[in-house]
């Protein structure tokens, strides 16, 4: 099947003119939950696909810089895999993005764009492959399946990749559940953030994990916020990864003194993340903590304050496919 220069009005139907989709960010491990644990967060990409007669590919906003135009760009090989997958041949793509995501800081930007792109590719040939089919090709991508799997569901995911296959369960935290992030104005690749791991664990190391990864999960599931903090310790990765960003051994040891459930390094790093009950109202001092321990460090940070996306990758059917995709995400960026 061949939809190349083919078009129809007809949302989600092969030769669909225009889908947009998106997507949220996403934050990995949670401390203990190495590879296995990702929330999503209110902050979002966007994707506009499309097919065409050559490929043409638009990028806006500042978290841009540096993306590739052409047909090495991630969005479109990884479309591409979804059409060989199902089956179908659409060569050239119309594509156009935004995102509010920061580059290699921890918060999912890669997994976002594969989610994207998996998400829209699908929509567009009439979403051949399901959900879970999805999942597989993510996991399969990015070969841990924490961003993805929160990326693509939404709330908290709890999940496994083995190779071969991968699982997950959906968990939605509580509306009262806040995350504050703290962004250095430096990027820190994921390469180099693992390089720095060990290629083996004491199994001291791995039962403490194993215990304060279930204690975490089962906190969520039940509510019970206050056990975060004990739960929330890691000795698998954030101890070899500090010295990568300084002040952050400071903020693991002290962000529940000032408001904070818990605290971790986003994925790679270098974010760091502080969970925190809106209804405390122990806000401000926590951003304040988070913002001097690393300016005391000689590091610049920019913070927001964040809400868990209980939605994951959405095709939107409201937009006018007549007007640039910044024009009909304008009121939705993050200011």
């Amino acid at each position: 099947m061949s939809l190349t220069g083919e078009r129809s009005n007809k949302a989600g139907q092969p030769g669909n003119s225009k889908v947009y989709v998106q997507i949220p960010a996403s934050t990995a491990n949670l401390g203990p939950g190495f590879d296995a644990l990702g929330m999503a967060l209110g902050l979002y990409a966007w994707i506009e696909m499309g097919v065409a007669e050559h490929t043409e590919i638009r990028l806006y906003g500042d978290q841009m810089t540096g993306v590739p135009t052409d047909k090495s760009n991630l969005v479109y090989k990884v479309a591409q895999q979804v059409f060989e997958k199902a089956g179908v041949d659409c060569p050239e793509l119309d594509i156009a993005m935004y995102s509010d995501i920061p580059l290699t800081r921890g918060l999912g930007s890669s997994a976002s764009a594969i989610v994207g792109a998996l998400v829209a590719a699908n929509a567009l040939i009439g979403d051949k492959l399901s959900r879970h089919e999805l999942f597989q090709m993510a996991s399969a991508l990015e070969k841990h399946p924490d961003n993805v799997g929160a990326s693509l569901f939404g709330g908290l995911t709890v999940a496994f990749w083995d190779g071969q296959r991968a699982e997950h369960i959906r968990v939605v935290p509580d509306d009262r559940l806040e995350v504050l992030v703290a962004i250095p104005r430096f990027q820190l690749s994921t390469e180099k953030a693992r390089h720095v791991l060990p290629e083996q664990v004491p199994m001291k190391d791995a039962v403490f994990n194993i215990g304060h990864a279930s204690l975490l999960v089962a906190a969520f599931c039940t509510g019970r916020y206050d056990m975060i903090r004990y739960a929330m310790k890691d000795a698998l990765h954030q101890p070899y990864r500090a010295p990568l960003v300084p002040g952050m051994s400071d903020i693991l040891a002290a962000a529940e003194d000032h408001g904070a459930l818990g605290v971790a390094l986003s994925g790679a790093g270098p974010t760091l993340l502080a969970l925190a009950d809106g209804q405390q109202g122990r806000g401000a001092e926590l951003e304040r903590f988070l913002i001097d321990t690393l300016r005391a460090n000689g590091i610049e940070a920019d913070t927001m304050w964040l809400k868990v996306s209980a939605e994951g990758a959405t095709v939107l059917t409201h937009f006018d496919s007549a007007v640039p995709l910044i024009d009909n995400i304008r009121a939705h960026v993050h200011a």
